[in-house]
């Protein structure tokens, strides 16, 4: 009677952590909205915040219907999110647990269809971003996310077949979000070509700044906000024992894994200020938001298996790959008014990379 009430006491926790590191992540829709609403003209304002808004809804009913089960599902079984194992043929088990995770893994996808709503903004027909929205949440990120999160996925470190025996840790997703996000909104930039007016014949850059600096501020604290969420949130179960000690479990790291954000998005944000400040001769408080974030995707890959020290190598770096991506997207007179390609692609890879290189094997094993 005793172990059972001590259970239900560890499932109510780590139920209500789990839930409300969703709510977090489910804030950062807003923060991409006002970020994106600040970053274009005050003409296509109304449109940009109607593309976030259908991530959101839209999302919703795709990941439902095939999302979550191309993701997690594991064959066997009726999927209670769907009835059936119609057309994902994977499912998942009945509980209240699963339902939780699903909100949280849902926030997850509708994020990863957020960035590229800003690399194809103010030249993209709604409809065709409702099918986009609909088809990256339902099927494409699902698809990744199975392959790196999935105790089956190729590129699981937990998984017995893995694609030449080495799996790839990204624990809150600078591959499986960010890099998809960024990958998609990269295609969707070429596919598109640049705004009309954006580079004049000679193939110079015409600038066209966003109307409202202090949305994109805003924007930037409410992911700041969400990214803790985001990544501490990914511990999912955080009352579970580590299988090497009796008196450490994941509550322990989630601590450190929020320092290690914080670290690495104000180190890249700094850099990235002072940066920008040799290349163009003043201070941009754009350019300052954008580098926390580019130090917030890096950083998600390996936030919870690194030392603090090593967030702010991570930081550093980020912001080097993202202002040098900005460089060569103009000279390849590649449109993207949020620099949302170049934030989430580069930094995203830079934080795969970079969790393989600064790794500590103790929090390896622990994770």
């Amino acid at each position: 009677m005793e172990a059972s009430w001590e259970q239900s006491v560890t499932a109510s926790i780590n139920t209500v952590y789990l839930l409300f590191s969703a709510y977090l992540v489910f804030v950062m829709q807003l923060g991409f909205a006002m970020l994106c609403a600040g970053s274009v003209r005050a003409k296509n304002t109304m449109n940009i915040m109607l593309t976030n808004v259908v991530d959101a809804v839209v999302g919703s009913i795709s990941y439902y219907l095939f999302g979550f089960a191309f993701a997690f599902g594991d064959g066997s079984g009726a999927n209670p999110f769907i009835g059936t194992n119609f057309f994902a043929l994977f499912s998942i088990p009945n509980s209240s647990y699963d339902y939780s995770f699903f909100l949280y893994q849902w926030a997850f996808a509708i994020a990863a269809a957020g960035i590229t709503s800003g690399s194809i903004a103010e030249r993209t027909q709604f409809t065709a971003y409702l099918i986009f929205s609909f088809f990256l949440t339902g099927f494409v990120y699902p698809i990744v996310a199975h392959w790196v999160w999935s105790s089956s996925g190729w590129l699981s470190p937990s998984s017995s077949s893995l694609l030449f025996g080495s799996g790839a840790i990204d624990f809150a997703g600078s591959g499986v979000v960010h890099l998809v996000g960024g990958i998609a909104g990269l295609w969707g930039c070429f596919i598109e070509g640049p705004r009309f007016g954006r580079f004049d014949a000679s193939g110079k850059p015409v600038e066209m700044r966003g109307h409202n600096a202090t949305l994109v501020v805003l924007g930037t604290f409410l992911l700041w906000f969400g990214w803790y969420g985001f990544n501490p949130g990914s511990f999912d179960k955080i009352l579970v024992a580590y299988p090497t000690t009796t008196d450490q479990g994941n509550w322990t790291a989630v601590g450190r894994t929020a320092v290690t954000t914080t670290l690495a998005g104000s180190t890249a944000g700094i850099v990235t200020l002072f940066g920008r400040r040799l290349l163009v001769g003043h201070w941009d408080a754009l350019d300052v938001c954008n580098g926390v974030l580019g130090g917030f995707v890096a950083i998600t890959s390996g936030c919870s298996v690194v030392e603090p020290w090593a967030a702010i190598v991570c930081g550093f770096f980020a912001a080097w790959v993202l202002i040098g991506l900005n460089i060569l997207a103009l000279k390849l007179r590649f449109d993207d008014p949020l620099e949302a390609a170049q934030l989430h692609r580069g930094c995203g890879a830079w934080g795969l990379i970079f969790t393989g290189l600064f790794a500590k094997e103790e929090f390896v094993i622990q994770t």
